[in-house]
């Protein structure tokens, strides 16, 4: 026998198989979670496009808010000049410029040893222009009262156009922090064409840890209608020689002399869009010319300070450092965003000055993921601008990471629950089947003798086990049944072939003691029904042993038989005179597949069995009846019922509840247990019942009739 390999207990299967559900069921969520977030995302891009188109429909036919500017602003550093709600106090500080403070822009280089660096920011309030620079600049030297030249110390530049389109240049200087000056000069820079200031320019110097801001407002109108505007922070730092040691400026984008062009953005529009700007958000009115006339809301999402960050993740439980583990696995493995963000940032504008309205994804690692959409604005069928709403995705992402976070705790949760009733379960499992093996094995003793006929673990369970355990019952029933034919039969043959054994002994000893030929014959015809019965009892035991075996052998065919109970019962009249026979129940054929030789078999024990259990003179009563699928034959008879205990055995070999017979015929418990073998081989069952009366014992066999009959059968009822 070879040796058996053991693999993984029943509970390890079980927690494998689970684990795996486990995990690949948080793996679909999340895949649903990213289809879900797509979805999200092209629905908000919608969303935005649709709120984009409703902005601009207010803008429509309102060509008087673009006026249009005498060049086009491409190839020049566009200086926006932001609107502003309140106008800004003149004193060098930058706490009035809150609002427009991030829209600043920074000139130069970060070195100041090589030259200064300067952040500039402009603003517009009733027809001024108001400016703030902030320099950066280690060595501040002031201007000398006494020297009329206005190069000779750190001073700012301011090149313009004027109303006839005449270059016009300013110097704003300073000779202490405080109130500033602005001078008219010549094109070398360096002395004041007038005799005084340029009082409609006032400015303000303050010092700073790193340099100095200079805050100044200039009157709209001195720039002209082109609004060319040129600013240069000139650095001195030796108050000696006073030698210019560089000149930083808002140079153009393609070398146009050192103009810049201020942009201005429009009241009235942004009057018009201030009211629909939400969370989240960046609402952006271009013309046509690509100047930004309005702009409302930030889609930049505040960020968190360092030690709110840190303290967030003291405080934070194991739950969400797995989710961050998620988080983070999400953005790993989603590339598709950054592969489909190819386009130019400007790409919307450009298609919505084209008349095409549009929307784009863009990611950057500082600001994640933004949608960005375009509708243009039309008026006298021409396009004279469009309205541009950016917003982030941080709404979406916060709800995938809520859900995230859930699928996350849910799996958790339901890990431990199912492992705990796993574990439950297959103790349980285990448990029902170690007390099924032990009551099998326990069924048989060290010597192979049967100890029970039945099993009782877990015969009433509904489950599998339930039935292999009905099934393992039924086999041991079976083999206790056989085992008790084996146990039964050397007590029978004692029994039975001991009596005419001892007839046969007793009429030989006779004969040879017997001189007349009379007596000799009486003990010689003893002798030889001795043989006679020895004879009957083998060959009853072979046909016995053997019937199975024949049946399988036996051709079916189908019969009416109707007409062989009648056929049958005439020859009962006859062959028992003193039995009246009565047919009771169906009088039509009934047409089943059988072996006609073993249904008369079966009759033969039937009625064998009625007529030894009835009193002469009785009446036996045989019966046919069909239902839709099923015919019945049974046989009744007066006479002594079947005791209780034996109706589970009556069917069984060897089984017999008669008592000693008149007529000393052979009795081995046979008949009803061919009867059984017969219908169980032809599909059909066997039962047993006492009369109501209790007096007398009802034999039913149930067939299976002929399919074509069933049909009629089924047919004629409905």
């Amino acid at each position: 026998m070879k040796p058996v390999i053991r693999g993984p207990r029943l509970a390890t299967k079980l927690f494998i198989l689970m684990s795996f559900a486990l995990v690949v069921i948080p793996w679909f969520s999340y895949l649903y979670l990213r289809e879900m977030e797509a979805f999200l995302v092209d629905s908000q891009a919608n969303a935005q496009l649709l709120t984009a188109e409703g902005i601009s429909t207010l803008l429509n036919g309102r060509s008087d808010l673009f006026n249009e500017l005498p060049i086009s602003p491409e190839g020049y550093q566009q200086l926006y000049a932001h609107p502003l709600q309140n106008p800004v106090r003149i004193d060098g500080k930058s706490s009035d410029w809150e609002g427009v403070l991030g829209y600043r822009v920074s000139f130069g280089a970060l070195d100041p040893a090589s030259s200064p660096h300067f952040e500039l920011v402009l603003g517009e309030h009733n027809d001024q222009i108001y400016a703030l620079v902030q320099v950066r600049d280690d060595s501040l030297v002031f201007r000398d009262r006494n020297i009329l030249r206005l190069d000779q110390s750190d001073h700012i530049r301011l090149t313009y156009t004027g109303q006839t389109g005449e270059i016009r240049r300013l110097v704003v200087t300073m000779t202490e922090p405080g109130v500033t000056s602005a001078y008219p000069v010549d094109s070398d820079w360096r002395y004041a064409v007038q005799g005084g200031a340029e009082y409609r320019v006032q400015g303000f110097m303050a010092l700073t840890p790193d340099g100095y801001n200079v805050e100044f407002r200039i009157p709209l109108e001195l720039l002209g209608s082109t609004k060319h505007f040129g600013l240069a922070v000139v650095d001195v730092d030796d108050p000696d020689t006073r030698t210019i040691n560089s000149i930083t400026g808002t140079l153009p984008a393609a070398g146009q002399d050192t103009y810049g062009l201020v942009l201005l953005k429009s009241p009235e529009v942004l009057k018009i869009v201030e009211g629909l700007g939400y969370s989240g958000a960046n609402i952006q009115v271009i013309d046509a010319q690509r100047r930004v006339r309005a702009e409302v809301g930030s889609y930049r999402a505040p960020q968190l300070h360092a030690e709110e960050d840190v303290g967030q993740s003291l405080i934070g439980n194991w739950l969400s450092f797995l989710s961050s583990i998620m988080d983070n696995i999400y953005s790993f493995i989603d590339t598709r965003l950054r592969e489909k963000n190819t386009a130019p940032d400007d790409q919307v504008i450009k298609d919505s000055l084209a008349g095409k309205p549009s929307y784009q994804r863009r990611y950057t690692d500082e600001e994640g993921e933004v949608i960005i959409a375009a509708h243009p604005i039309i008026a006298q069928n021409e396009i004279i601008g469009t309205v541009v709403l950016t917003q982030n995705t941080n709404r979406i992402l916060q709800l995938r990471r809520d859900a995230l976070e859930r699928i996350i705790n849910f799996s958790v949760l339901a890990l431990f629950i199912f492992v705990a009733l796993i574990l439950a379960f297959s103790v349980r499992l285990a448990r029902r089947i170690r007390k099924l093996g032990a009551e099998a094995t326990n069924a048989i003793d060290k010597y192979g003798r049967l100890q029970t006929n039945r099993l009782t673990s877990e015969t009433t369970s509904g489950d599998e086990i339930g039935d292999l355990a009905r099934s393992i019952s039924n086999m041991i029933a079976r083999l206790h049944q056989h085992n008790q034919f084996l146990e039964n039969m050397p007590r029978t043959l004692r029994h039975e072939i001991n009596n005419p054994l001892n007839t046969l002994s007793t009429s030989l000893q006779n004969l040879a003691s017997e001189s007349s030929e009379s007596a000799k014959m009486k003990y010689l015809e003893s002798a030889k029904r001795g043989v006679e019965r020895i004879g009957l009892i083998v060959q009853n035991l072979a046909d016995a042993a053997s019937l199975e075996d024949a049946l399988d052998a036996e051709e079916f065919e189908v019969i009416d038989l109707y007409k062989l109970v009648q056929n049958y019962l005439a020859n009962c009249r006859i062959s028992h005179p003193d039995r009246l026979f009565e047919y009771r129940g169906t009088q039509r054929e009934v047409m089943s597949r059988v072996s006609d030789y073993r249904i008369e078999q079966l009759l033969d024990k039937l009625i064998d069995n009625a007529v030894d259990f009835s009193p002469p003179g009785s009446t036996i009563t045989v019966g046919l009846t069909t239902d839709g699928t099923n015919l019945t034959l049974f046989v009744t008879n007066q006479g002594p019922t079947i005791p209780p205990e034996m109706f589970e055995n009556i069917f069984d070999s060897m089984v017999s509840v008669r008592a000693t017979t008149v007529d000393n015929r052979l009795h081995f418990g046979m008949g009803l247990y061919v009867v059984r073998v017969i219908a169980e081989h032809h599909g059909g069952s066997v039962s047993a019942a006492n009369l109501l009366n209790g007096n007398g014992v009802t034999i039913r066999v149930t067939l299976p009739l002929s399919r074509t009959v069933s049909e009629q059968v089924l047919a004629a009822a409905s």
